[in-house]
């Protein structure tokens, strides 16, 4: 029998087991087989992790490395990950079956996050206040939060690490890096381009493990300063819970069920990509997924069969293979969600206008599917569902779609089809979302702020600010005058 390959926690600049000795298994969703172990942390290892990022800020080789330095350590971090791409895109892809196409590209990209927050990194910067008392020079610096804990989940790992790590980094924190359960074994790699690019041991430690022995012990610990989750909402709100125990400052990127509004005076065949791109790229297991079509009812039927001809050339298979559009889902779990909604749906009246089951063949295949709802009340518009399924709703006015599209208890993701400017910038405005693509789904950019609304969670991620929210303003007032402090009991 092969010995499957095994990978170990990342700790205090240590590859090592979990002090308990838990170990896990990690199927490959294209063929449902195991096909790598990796350890797991407990409340122990957490400790040691923290304890060793909480060591290294008061580390002289740390706490006083120039900005600049710093910055030099995110380029090449950022150098060592393109250089690494399509190794860690394969090992992504066998993990948790999404194309190679994508995750070797996707983490190729991930480099200009941590070139972008390398250049960040020593224009941080304070300010002089005119105060408004005599004889007090005042100026504000900005120091590093402390210890960060950054949470991220399976579906877009290296991408999700990069808006958390990179900013963190850049401000001087250190962090203790806790990838998904499910699917874990790329973080787990990542660890040792971490360690090649020169970062001092304990600034980023790399852990997994579940719920109980490691993520609970994690984001209650007192130690931790800030937490960056990415995960369902349920999830988050246990981390909202326990950081009431360590009043560590926390940001939030959740779920979506995100509208794409597509007008009767779009490019339709552009529509039809986006609503394409929105709902099929990744295989449907992304948080921006454009999953709530609303379309103009005079183009719903054409707009429906070009859709529909588009899925007919799908090839859906091994997640390896350059002829492969769409992977497989990461979990059986997630097929089993999907065929019981489609269920329901069709019991509340919704049509499947293509695919609508899952393929008979080995791993977790579903069929890119098509759903006509009439009613807004169709399950299939309201749960997120994670999987290659594409509903569409008609509306009859602007007002109408502005209000299907708003009708969630989301906000992270939206897109506007339409030729019209003026609608454009009119409908956007109006949509209660964190982003809204117009003629266009699913860009991402270092430069462009990253986050939702709502139930979609608070913060933002990417973007110039974002590394102020990994920063505490210190505020210092310095007496210029000769004379000593007056009495404070003697009103002038």
């Amino acid at each position: 029998m092969t010995k499957l390959p095994h990978y170990q926690l990342y700790i205090d600049g240590a590859f090592t087991e979990g002090h308990g000795g838990q170990v896990m298994s990690t199927e490959n969703p294209a063929t449902g087989e195991e096909w790598a172990t990796f350890a797991c942390a407990g409340p122990q290892d957490v400790d040691r992790a923290i304890g060793a990022a909480r060591r290294v800020l008061d580390d002289p080789t740390w706490r006083e490395m120039t900005q600049t330095q710093r910055g030099k350590l995110l380029y090449r971090l950022g150098d060592l990950i393109q250089e690494n791409a399509a190794d860690l895109g394969r090992l992504e892809t066998t993990d948790s079956g999404k194309l190679l196409a994508e995750t070797a590209s996707q983490t190729g990209y991930v480099g200009d996050y941590y070139r972008y927050y390398a250049g960040l990194a020593d224009k941080i910067e304070g300010a002089v206040l005119p105060i408004d008392k005599p004889d007090m020079h005042v100026f504000t610096r900005r120091e590093p939060i402390g210890v960060v804990v950054a949470i991220v989940p399976w579906n877009a790992q290296m991408f999700l690490t990069a808006t958390k790590l990179g900013p963190a980094l850049a401000a001087g924190c250190s962090v203790v890096l806790k990838a998904s359960e499910i699917a874990p074994i790329p973080m787990l790699e990542f660890a040792r381009l971490v360690e090649q690019a020169g970062f001092p041991p304990g600034v980023v430690s790399v852990i997994t493990g579940d719920a109980e022995n490691c993520a609970i012990p994690l984001t209650r610990h007192a130690d931790v300063d800030r937490i960056a989750f990415t995960g369902g909402p349920e999830t988050a709100r246990h981390v909202v819970r326990n950081s009431a125990e360590n009043f560590a400052v926390t940001s939030l990127e959740l779920g979506g069920k995100s509208p794409i509004v597509v007008f009767d005076d779009a490019d339709l065949d552009g529509a039809a990509n986006g609503l394409i791109a929105g709902n099929f790229g990744a295989s449907g297991q992304s948080c921006v997924a454009g999953s709530r079509g609303l379309i103009h009812r005079p183009i719903l039927e054409d707009l429906i069969t070009r859709i529909s001809e588009i899925c007919a050339n799908i090839v859906v298979g091994d997640p390896l293979e350059a002829v492969t559009h769409l992977g497989p889902l990461c979990t059986k779990t997630q097929i089993d969600l999907i065929v019981a909604t489609l269920a329901k749906a069709k019991e509340q009246g919704a049509k499947i206008r293509f695919g609508g089951a899952p393929l008979d063949q080995p791993g977790n295949f579903m069929a890119p599917t098509l759903v006509q709802c009439d009613s807004h009340d169709i399950e299939t518009l309201n749960i997120e569902l994670f999987g290659p399924i594409m509903s569409l709703i008609p509306f009859d006015t602007e007002e109408e779609a502005i209000a299907l599209a708003n009708s969630t208890t989301f906000g992270l993701g939206s897109g506007v089809f339409t030729q019209n400017l003026a609608r454009a910038h009119r409908v956007s405005s109006r949509l209660k979302a964190g982003i809204c693509w117009v003629n266009t789904y699913r860009a991402v950019s270092p430069i462009a702020p990253f986050g939702g609304y709502n139930h979609s969670g608070y913060g933002r991620e990417a973007g110039i600010d974002a590394i102020n929210d990994y920063t505490r303003t210190k505020t210092t007032w310095i007496n210029t005058s000769d004379e000593p402090m007056a009495n404070p009991f003697v009103m002038r």
